[in-house]
């Protein structure tokens, strides 16, 4: 039997959020990004990429993921999408019901979120949208994003990625960062804050970066509402 204490997560899921989530996750403006240049990664099956370009803003996708090939990537997608949404309607009371009003509006979210995505995945790996990388090596320039943003992989799951890891990872994605990086969330899949998170900021201050931890205006995992804000 499942533990409702808790959200279960066998791998790393591949699931995908809105233009809109990343909006409230990050807290951003679309008119903070006009003209930018932005990197989203890891960026799964997040449809933030091609809504991004209908706000003219530059965006390029980063993920292992994209090393399968695009049937395969469909089919993991949406049993993961499934499985993710069952596990949110049967644990409903760890999350805060605020910006989705229920666990159907929530399914609903990722289903749009990555069959966006999925319409545009040819394309966009032919067009240069969507690039193959895995941190904490990126095949990118020094400086080729103005801003870099980082959803649901660092400090969530804190259990299989170690710290060195998580340094790693911070100092890559600051360094294809011209002004910022930003990190969400937090916290754990134990909705627990990531227990060495004073270490990295520490760590990356004697290192010359700028690490804040910001609010954000955002609420799905009960107590996850802030950011690290991250600049070179």
């Amino acid at each position: 039997m499942s533990d409702t204490t808790k959200f279960e997560v066998t791998d790393c899921a591949i699931i995908g959020r809105t233009f809109e989530e990343y909006v409230a996750m990050f807290d951003l403006e679309p008119t903070d990004l006009e003209g930018k240049r932005v990197l989203d990664c890891p960026s799964g099956v997040a449809s933030f990429v091609p809504t991004a370009a209908e706000h003219g803003i530059d965006a390029v996708g980063a993920d292992v993921v994209y090393e399968q090939p695009s049937t395969a990537l469909a089919r993991r997608c949406r049993t993961d999408r499934e499985s993710v949404a069952e596990q949110v309607a049967e644990k409903s009371d760890l999350f805060a019901w605020s910006f989705y009003d229920s666990p159907a509006e929530r399914r609903q979210y990722l289903r749009r979120a990555s069959e966006r995505f999925l319409t545009d995945y040819a394309d966009g790996v032919r067009q240069g949208r969507y690039v193959a990388a895995a941190l904490p090596t990126l095949p990118f320039d020094r400086d080729s994003f103005s801003v870099v943003l980082s959803a649901h992989l660092l400090f969530l799951y804190g259990d299989r990625f170690d710290y060195e890891f998580h340094l790693e990872a911070l100092r890559e994605l600051a360094r294809v960062a011209a002004d910022e990086v930003r990190i969400f969330p937090l916290q754990g899949l134990d909705a627990q804050p990531y227990d060495r998170l004073e270490d990295v900021i520490t760590t990356l201050e004697a290192e010359g970066y700028h690490p804040e931890i910001v609010p954000v205006p955002f609420e799905f995992q009960r107590g996850s509402t802030e950011m690290l804000v991250l600049s070179p």
